[in-house]
């Protein structure tokens, strides 16, 4: 009955009475329904009792029931919050381009093996059920594995190389994990005796994986992930919900990597004139920010013991700097903890990442994980890598990581009474609060005798820019990851644990990486329209907190809000 259950929910929110709830909560039980999987990993715990269904069938209803919401938000009475019903029309949109038009069903074995390969570690190592339970959910993933494997077999048109060589991969690694021992603390002879669908789960991933070297092998799709400038203008107006153009992104962005390259040759002008007044001073700006820049390196951790150490007092700066300026309201119990990343994170361990928690967790800790390096490797390698995470640098991104950037925004977010921001925030938004408020901070006196972190600020400021400047480059204007390296280290100035890292997020991700630069610019100039407004009777605290309390929405927003809200 339950791998029933989401695919007659479709058909029920499709024809249920528009009037009988707000849209918002049809659209986000819709949602839960055809991803069980995306919907547990965002805290709704009674999603573990479906899984998803990727036949014809269900995806035909999911786009119609896309196409049929659409039309609702547009109705002149439709019953939600016009900022939601903005983010929702987004959604639905991106929904039916995914579906539909991109049709990711019919070109990816990935999609399917990655859900095969996940599908029972998800139950396994949930702490939340009791084994009994457990063993019960199980039964039912298994069922889903061979439908999953069925679709797959039926949907497949044609897949890349590269995406071919990954779904084998993951289709091996289901297979050497439904034949092992035990699963997490569930015994595999329980789940054998209990569950004789396991037999036929691992045939049908075998069948799945044949099918995939016999019918795939020859395929016609180009192994590149690079979109071209039609395909990406598309996606940049559909991600910006605006009719920004490739263009004009380049443009904007260029011409802020060359206004900050110039006030950090003023800025690194200035340090070193305080700092050597006695020496005189290189004949080039390249030379003088080589030479403000190599100090700003020099001061840096010694290892992961001194830079945990370092963070964690940092953090507490940090609060008492925007309590006793009055920045911000922070959040009254902190759900934050500050550790080094494990080695087992792989590549990730070198850059370093918030694990925030899902915005519906009942337990909502965040886990700031700081880059780390293995102290085996030789000493100047070590020696580089901490450069890169210098202190002035930490100084200032211990504001967009924490507060009040991502921790704080995401915490207070939470607490709204907006599930739709929650789950569909607005694409640039997030990235642009936390980098938006690195400048509020620095102008409100954070670290005002330490000119090396507003200099990281600024180098992180172009940073930004160039990752939309690449993006673009990269998509729209054939650039190799060579040419993205020497621009991104010779124009942008890029630390090169930076520069090295970033061809594979242009790849993966390249419209997020205009979300900081964009999101930033935006908000910026929200500040600044709201401090000619309003004058004398600005007040900032209320500013920020009407942001933090409003949740991820479009930023131009905003302005209609404090249009009609009064700060005193």
């Amino acid at each position: 009955m339950r791998t029933q259950f989401g695919h007659w929910l479709l058909c029920f929110l499709f024809t249920f009475s528009v009037s009988a709830q707000d849209l918002g909560e049809r659209y986000l039980a819709a949602w839960k329904a055809f991803y069980p999987s995306q919907a547990l990993e965002s805290g709704f715990r009674p999603s573990v009792f479906q899984y998803e269904d990727l036949s014809q069938e269900s995806i035909k209803q999911w786009i119609g029931f896309n196409e049929n919401f659409l039309s609702l938000l547009a109705e002149p009475n439709a019953q939600i919050d016009p900022i939601d019903g903005r983010l929702l029309r987004v959604q639905t949109q991106s929904e039916i381009d995914t579906w539909k038009n991109l049709a990711s069903h019919t070109h990816s074995l990935n999609l399917y093996a990655k859900l095969i390969l996940d599908a029972i570690p998800s139950v396994a190592k949930a702490d939340f059920l009791l084994d009994n339970e457990k063993v019960d959910i199980i039964c039912h993933r298994l069922i889903a594995i061979e439908k999953l494997a069925s679709a797959a077999q039926i949907n497949l048109k044609n897949v890349s190389k590269i995406d071919l060589e990954s779904g084998l991969e993951n289709l091996s690694d289901a297979l050497t994990y439904l034949s092992e021992d035990r699963y997490e603390n569930v015994g595999r002879d329980q789940i054998s005796q209990h569950c004789p669908e396991m037999t036929n789960a691992i045939k049908s991933v075998e069948s799945l994986k044949a099918f995939a070297i016999e019918n795939l092998k020859d395929t016609s799709l180009p192994d590149t992930s690079i979109l071209g400038k039609q395909e990406y203008d598309r996606r940049l107006k559909l991600y910006t919900d605006s009719e920004m153009t490739s263009t004009e992104l380049a443009q904007m962005a260029l011409d802020e990597i060359e206004s900050v390259r110039k006030l950090i040759a003023q800025v690194s002008t200035q340090y070193l004139i305080e700092t050597y007044p006695t020496k005189n001073l290189p004949k080039t700006d390249l030379e003088i920010i080589g030479l403000a820049l190599a100090d700003m390196e020099k001061d840096a951790p010694l290892n992961s013991a001194d830079y945990l150490q370092f963070w964690q007092q940092l953090g507490d700066r940090a609060v008492d700097f925007i309590a006793a300026n009055d920045i911000a309201t922070l959040p009254k119990n902190q759900t934050l903890r500050i550790q080094t990343a494990p080695e087992s994170a792989g590549p990730a361990a070198r850059i370093g990442w918030v694990a925030s928690a899902p915005p519906f967790d009942p337990n909502p800790m965040t886990t700031l994980n700081l880059p780390s390096i293995p102290d085996t490797l030789p000493q100047q390698e070590q020696v580089d890598f901490w450069a890169s995470f210098n202190k002035p640098f930490n100084r200032m991104i211990v504001i967009h990581e924490l507060f009040p950037g991502h921790y704080m925004q995401l915490k207070i977010s939470r607490e709204t009474p907006h599930p739709v921001r929650l789950l569909f925030p607005y694409g640039i938004f997030i990235e642009g609060w936390a980098t938006f408020t690195e400048k509020v901070l620095l102008d409100a006196g954070w670290e005002a005798e330490n000119k090396l972190t507003f200099l990281a600020h600024l180098r992180k400021r172009l940073e930004n820019a160039n990752r939309a400047y690449t993006s673009v480059q990269v998509h729209c204007n054939g650039w190799n990851q060579e040419q993205v390296l020497k621009f991104s280290t010779e124009t942008s100035l890029l630390a090169p644990q930076f520069a090295k890292s970033l061809w594979g997020r242009i790849i993966n991700s390249p419209l997020q990486l205009t979300s900081y630069y964009l999101g930033g610019a935006q908000f910026t100039q929200l500040l600044k329209t709201e401090k000619e407004r309003l004058g004398d009777k600005f007040n900032l605290k209320f500013f920020m907190d009407t942001i933090l309390k409003s949740g991820p929405i479009p930023i131009d927003e905003f302005y209609d809000i404090f249009e009609k809200t009064n700060p005193n």
